[in-house]
């Protein structure tokens, strides 16, 4: 966006492969906006623990926590299976969450033109966002997505155990006492069962585009 004094905040949320980080970057690459995938955050500090051999506390949360840079969050080691499933045990901790809130929230103050996606960004690190997103995708397209991605590394996995681990996965975030994934009630949803990369893109970037009409009037 060609505006300089436009300031407009994005918070997206949904489950996994539910398109909500290609979205964002969509948006993001679209309308020349800030973006951050708060999954990231946690795959890197899932990633630290594991190279200090899974023992961690506190103390070494906060200083991993303070070491994040938005280079080190494009590793690709951040991608390792290990990495994912424990990141979404440490997403469980009260401590680890507050430690990488103040990461997002610094992020947040520092763009007027930011997207953040995440499972509890609307909710939580967000609430007063200009515009809020909530994605949602049937558990059988989410299989086939993910199946996509994951058989890059691995070429023996089935659909099935796909599925089941998405399953789990959607139930833990949706069940764990800390920053459940819920939608808000102010959020706009975004089904992308059916829609392909362009279709997904068109859809967004009108929604984005109207919510800013909204607040600022015709540009």
């Amino acid at each position: 966006m060609k505006h300089n004094n436009i300031e407009f905040k994005i918070a997206a949320d949904g489950s996994s492969a539910s398109g909500k980080t290609t979205g964002g970057r969509l948006i993001a690459k679209s309308l020349k906006m800030n973006f951050l995938s708060s999954g990231t955050l946690y795959r890197f500090c899932a990633l630290k623990i594991i190279e200090n051999k899974n023992v961690y506390d506190v103390k070494f949360i906060n200083k991993i926590a303070k070491s994040i840079t938005l280079k080190k969050l494009q590793s690709k080691k951040l991608y390792a299976p290990e990495v994912a499933i424990l990141s979404s045990i440490i997403a469980k901790k009260k401590f680890v969450r507050k430690a990488l809130k103040n990461f997002q929230i610094n992020f947040i103050k520092k763009s007027k033109l930011v997207i953040v996606e995440g499972r509890d960004i609307g909710s939580k690190i967000m609430p007063n966002a200009d515009l809020k997103l909530f994605f949602t995708c049937s558990m059988k397209e989410k299989a086939k997505r993910r199946l996509r991605e994951f058989q890059a590394q691995n070429k023996n996995i089935k659909l099935k155990d796909v599925e089941k681990a998405l399953i789990q996965r959607d139930k833990d975030d949706t069940e764990r006492k800390i920053s459940p994934l819920i939608m808000s009630k102010n959020a706009v949803l975004v089904d992308t069962t059916k829609l392909n990369i362009k279709q997904m893109k068109v859809k967004l970037i009108n929604l984005v585009k109207n919510s800013i009409k909204i607040k600022y009037g015709n540009l």
